[in-house]
């Protein structure tokens, strides 16, 4: 049996995906269609993708979309500085991985939102709260990802480092974070999804400019097309950042090809 090129493979699995997406959008449309669901609660894919464009066109679609946009960047980009620094800090001796991980371990399955009470009470409903819930919930991925791959290094690898009496500094510029970046990056694709879902929830619990208050005003005025545009909307953000990063991905690990 002939296998199929790694070309040939990649462009069945996209036009796959396409044909689940026509799938889905059928279902969708079948269902407002019958009337199964009222329209009320579940508008079909004509009446969302209009609402959609009326508030990009005519309204504050752009600008709530840019705030939503930019929480999630910047928490996430802290997120994953801090959690690359702090894992290179633990993951580069055995000892400090030993003795941090049954902290680490206790904190990590924290939920973001049972910190929502404590950042408020430092920041109080401030934009520096949403920044500090979405960082704090994003680093994990990043972190674990980085100690995992400091943890993973080929042993060889730290015994020709010893013969050629490189510094702590130098191993871990050339053979550390080299070899603990796949498992960083995996992370980071990871925590930009948690980014974004955090930052709607700070929208929604603070009330400040974004997607995630309008779609609860949406959702409490019944304004059932607006609340799936926004939705739609997310979903959008979502994989095309997701899709950005995995570029970036393929050019830093290019050398593993």
């Amino acid at each position: 049996m002939k296998t199929l090129s790694a070309p040939s493979l990649r462009l069945v699995c996209h036009v796959g995906s396409i044909f689940v997406a026509i799938i889905l959008l059928g279902l969708w449309a079948l269902i407002t269609d019958q009337q199964w669901i009222s329209s009320v609660f579940l508008p079909g894919p004509a009446a969302t993708f209009s609402a959609l464009q009326d508030a990009w066109s005519n309204g504050d679609l752009p600008a709530l979309t840019r705030g939503t946009v930019t929480r999630m960047f910047y928490g996430w980009l802290l997120a994953s500085l801090f959690g690359i620094a702090l894992g290179t800090l633990i993951g580069v001796s055995a000892g400090m991985r030993a003795w941090l991980q049954p902290s680490l371990e206790f904190i990590r399955p924290l939920p973001a939102s049972a910190m929502v009470p404590v950042a408020i009470a430092l920041f109080g409903l401030s934009p520096l709260m949403v920044l500090f819930v979405i960082t704090f919930g994003a680093i994990w991925p990043v972190l674990l990802g980085t100690i995992h791959g400091f943890a993973n290094i080929e042993p060889r690898l730290v015994e020709v480092a010893k013969v050629l009496g490189l510094s702590r500094f130098a191993f871990i510029v050339k053979i550390g974070l080299p070899n603990a970046l796949v498992d960083a990056l995996a992370g980071m694709r990871v925590s930009l999804t948690i980014s974004l879902i955090l930052a709607v929830v700070g929208e929604m619990l603070t009330s400040q400019d974004g997607l995630g208050t309008a779609i609860l005003l949406a959702a409490r005025s019944f304004r059932a097309a607006d609340l799936f545009a926004g939705v739609l909307l997310l979903g959008g953000i979502g994989l095309g950042s997701n899709l950005l990063l995995h570029l970036l991905e393929q050019r830093l690990l290019v050398w593993k090809k």
